[in-house]
């Protein structure tokens, strides 16, 4: 279910911000952004976010001083994000009152987790993660396990998280390159793109009713995969 309050994500890339904000209204949360610092305070003041995302290098006020801004008003939780990586600047935004804190480059999916760990640790958060389920595929997210048609299937660690990242965003077109960013956090980034056909074919068998005509993973030839959206009748191979 949709959070009322919303999560402020600041950062002065559209992309990352467009980025941030999908995975976060995916897993059921409500999102408003902001590409400088001063607009983060005056949001932050007008709209109290149930959480901030906030980029540590931006134009005008920097992430720090926004991050001391709102501070001096309310204890709204803070994930801070930066390209930097030196030891003092990770000092100065904890220290300012930051809960927690990443280095770019990193994986959307990786800030959700980080988002409901900050929230969970500060009383805010204590539902449980929503389940997948889309023709015959069931996903618990919280207990690790897939069901197919009724009968639990076992998959290994990368499978999962393949699986869980393609049925989050049924219909959608990932390509390989894309696929590995899900699964793999960026510092393992050495694998090849056949790993991950390699990885489709083998949860194709465990899966699907015929591995040779899928109907629940399919190949968008040139592209990449995606899961069948709901209704939606195409085979591929």
């Amino acid at each position: 279910m949709p959070h009322d309050a919303p999560i402020l994500v600041v950062d002065d890339d559209p992309k990352i911000v467009s980025l941030i904000c999908l995975y976060l209204e995916r897993d059921g949360f409500r999102t408003i952004s902001a590409f400088d610092g001063a607009t983060a305070v005056d949001m932050a003041q007008k709209h109290s976010p149930l959480l901030v995302v906030l980029d540590l290098l931006l134009p005008g006020l920097t992430g720090l001083e926004v991050c001391k801004r709102m501070r001096e008003r309310s204890d709204v939780p803070v994930l801070m994000l930066t390209a930097k990586v030196e030891e003092d600047d990770k000092l100065a935004g904890l220290a300012l009152g930051a809960d927690d804190y990443m280095t770019k480059p990193f994986s959307p999916r990786e800030v959700v987790a980080r988002v409901r760990a900050i929230l969970r640790r500060t009383g805010t958060l204590s539902e449980r993660r929503p389940k997948l389920s889309l023709h015959g595929v069931q996903v618990d997210l919280d207990r690790h396990r897939v069901r197919v048609n009724d009968i639990e299937v076992y998959l290994t660690a990368f499978e999962f998280k393949l699986l869980v990242a393609l049925m989050e965003f049924p219909g959608r077109v990932f390509s390989r390159e894309q696929l590995l960013a899900q699964v793999y956090a960026y510092d393992e980034m050495y694998v090849v793109d056949r790993t991950i056909d390699v990885h489709i074919g083998k949860l194709r068998q465990k899966i699907e009713t015929d591995p040779t005509r899928p109907e629940r993973i399919l190949t968008i030839r040139g592209v990449g995969y995606k899961f069948r959206e709901a209704g939606h009748e195409e085979w591929a191979g």
